[in-house]
């Protein structure tokens, strides 16, 4: 696997290479004899062809030596023209010879479904082998612990002043004096009683051991990080707060400076663990070089509140989800009696009753991207399920456009699966479904995204290759991936559909009862072309309410010519926030309208000419609480309720085809739609 034997990185097992000493085929040397019974004429009585066509051009008038400097210039474009053709011909021909031969190449993302990666495993691969193993160690797993120490204040009660991170760490067996760059993973999931998981030093088999078994040897190392209050880390499960934070900072600059570092580290996770990269991000530590966050948080709050409106768990997630974490029985689990853990459940439920920060520091101490955008000086690859419920695309939309706005390097890669990493066929197969990503089933699978990794991490941990596109590849419903600049994209046209006009009420109602399911229904004729949706859509409607409060859930869907519809998108709102923004509004119940400036959850959606789009109105929908000031809600239709839809023209674009996925999981599924 790390033997040297030419000039290039190794392809997969079983490539062969072509020799100088082949043996060549013989040249056959033949002399054509031509048998020629016509009369001889003297030569004598020839005249030369240059004479006679010089006399026919002196008759005709032509300039000789123009006409000579003109057939030498249409020599030389002949030349060339066939210099620039056997030259296209030969890449050609390199390029099928290397992938015969199992030597990669690196190439644009829109050409690798043109190169053999392996598309039939649980996950994807590198296509290159790194000449490095894995040093040994004593355990094991070829892993050594260690302890980070570091000062916390003393407001954050528990285990202050004396903070204690654990980490696990694997180094790659490289020449002495050789310094290398690691990319570490925090996360509260390491040596976790509560979820069984094995001790930090092991590692996760959710990447850890693909980052060890592939990326490792190409010169890198790779830490596990406990986050505060978990594993063998010290104090209280903070559910991201200032210790957590400080606590994650302190681990990244040991990690930067150890003698075998060449000071660079990168961060990479899913879910909480996507989340501890932003968390480092607003410290602008000079080590952290590059993050990767997979579905990750920009803030807690806006985990769980879309617009004021309530997530079911969000009032129980610090305690309720996260409280036993770090408690195991013995003597240190005084420790988890930090100020933040005990009031975590009150500010829970205070943000439901009143939408936001009711009081105190809680949710905007857990608020990141701000600080991210002020004082970060790394790059961003940003990963995120179109059809991630769990951790909304809003984590990542238009995420991406404010830190390109805020002049950081950021690409990004938005496929239609779940809560899930990019190249998992079976688990984006079970956890998707009709108009719940299925359409975009099996072209979501990513089997280019390891090697896509090691790219990305060459180039900013190793200043090694070119530097990756900072573009966002964005696949819509239906499957199809294409290439923007930025998402939403710019240059967009809009379509304008008012309630009652374009979109039709075929509900015969216009009030939103507060029991969740009654409300109108809007409803478009036919489509009379192929539209693609994408980006941010809005939804601007003028209502009056029975009381100050009330809220409007809205599902969009795509409805066929046989009357079967899928879902595309869907919005909430608690009336209180109908400026769109954190400000609570007040109005006069009844007597005034408000217009509610609702915006919709990232969608990239395609809808075929003959389909019609629909749109549903009720007081809750999907995994929303009802509102804590729930009231009837009138809408009133006409000019000022839009339905604002974004829309790109595909011819314009750069769309491609990944790796086609082989996994048995994709097969089994194109095989039965087939």
């Amino acid at each position: 696997m790390g033997e040297d034997c030419c000039d290039h990185d190794h392809g997969p097992e079983g490539h062969v290479h072509v020799g100088a000493n082949v043996t060549k085929a013989p040249v056959l040397e033949a002399e054509l004899v031509l048998e020629d019974d016509s009369p001889e004429i003297p030569s004598s009585e020839i005249p030369p062809v240059g004479e006679v066509i010089g006399e026919l051009l002196d008759s005709a008038g032509i300039d000789k030596r123009g006409l000579a400097l003109a057939a030498g210039a249409l020599a030389v474009v002949g030349i060339l023209l066939a210099v620039i053709l056997q030259s296209v011909i030969f890449d050609e021909i390199v390029d099928e010879v290397k992938q015969e031969l199992g030597i990669y190449e690196r190439v644009p993302v829109w050409e690798r479904s043109e190169w053999p990666y392996i598309t039939d495993q649980p996950y994807s691969f590198v296509m290159e082998f790194g000449p490095y193993t894995l040093k040994e160690t004593e355990n094991d797993w070829n892993s050594s612990h260690h302890f980070v120490e570091f000062d916390l204040p003393l407001s954050e009660g528990g285990a202050a002043p004396n903070g204690k991170v654990s980490l696990g760490l694997w180094l790659p067996d490289v020449p002495e004096g050789v310094k290398v760059p690691v990319i570490a993973e925090f996360g509260p999931y390491f040596d976790e009683a509560s979820v069984q998981t094995g001790p930090v030093e092991q590692p996760g088999t959710w990447l850890g051991s693909m980052i060890i078994d592939q990326i490792l040897p190409h010169g890198y190392a790779f830490a596990q990080v406990s986050v505060m209050g978990t594993g063998r880390s010290n104090h209280c499960m903070d559910l991201m707060g200032n210790a957590e934070q400080l606590g994650v900072d302190a681990a990244v600059t040991w990690l930067g400076t150890q003698d075998w570092s060449n000071g660079r580290v990168a961060m990479i996770g899913k879910s909480y663990d996507g989340s501890t990269p932003w968390q480092a991000a607003t410290f602008g530590n000079e080590h952290l070089a590059t993050i990767v966050p997979i579905s990750g948080l920009i803030g807690v709050m806006e985990l769980m509140w879309k617009n004021g409106s309530s997530e079911a768990r969000a009032p129980i997630m610090h305690n309720g989800v996260y409280g036993s974490y770090g408690i195991d029985g013995d003597t240190e689990d005084i420790g988890n009696m930090c100020p933040d853990y005990i009031i975590g459940p009150g500010t829970g439920v205070a943000a439901w009753m009143w939408g936001g920060e009711a009081a105190g520091t809680y949710w905007k101490e857990r608020y990141f991207l701000d600080r991210v955008l002020a004082n970060y000086e790394g790059s961003v690859y940003l990963i995120q399920g179109m059809h991630d419920w769990n951790v909304d695309p809003h984590m990542a939309v238009p995420v991406i456009n404010q830190l390109k706005d805020a002049g950081i390097e950021a690409k990004g890669l938005f496929g239609q699966w779940d809560h899930d990493y990019p190249d998992r066929p079976d688990y984006h197969f079970d956890r998707s479904g009709e108009g719940r990503g299925r359409e975009g089933y099996p072209q979501m699978t990513r089997f280019d995204w390891m090697q896509d990794l090691l790219e990305w991490f060459d180039y900013y941990l190793l200043d090694k290759g070119e530097k990756p596109g900072l573009w966002v590849e964005i696949q819509t419903n239906q499957g199809q991936w294409r290439l923007e600049d930025r998402y939403p994209p710019e240059g967009m046209t809009t379509l304008a559909l008012d309630l009652g006009g374009g979109l039709m009420n075929v509900a015969g109602t216009t009030t939103i009862l507060p029991n969740g399911a009654t409300g109108p229904v809007y409803e478009t004729e036919p489509l009379e072309e192929d539209i693609w949706i994408a980006g941010l859509p809005r939804l601007h409607i003028d209502v009056t309410t029975a009381t100050v409060g009330g809220q409007i859930y809205a599902l969009l869907e795509d409805c066929n010519e046989n009357g079967s519809c899928i879902h595309i998108g869907h919005a909430i709102m608690d009336l209180r926030y109908h400026e769109g923004g954190t400000d609570e509004q007040t109005w006069l119940p009844i007597i005034e309208t408000i217009n509610a400036k609702m915006e919709f959850f990232t969608l990239d959606a395609q809808i075929s000419a003959g389909h019609t789009i629909k749109l549903s109105l009720a007081s809750t929908g999907e995994d929303y609480l009802p509102a804590s000031t729930s009231s009837v809600v009138t809408i009133q239709e006409g000019a000022g309720s839009n339905l604002l839809l974004d829309l790109i023209d595909p011819s314009e674009k750069i769309l491609f085809d990944p790796p086609k996925c082989t996994h048995t999981a994709c097969t089994d599924w194109t095989n039965q739609t087939i």
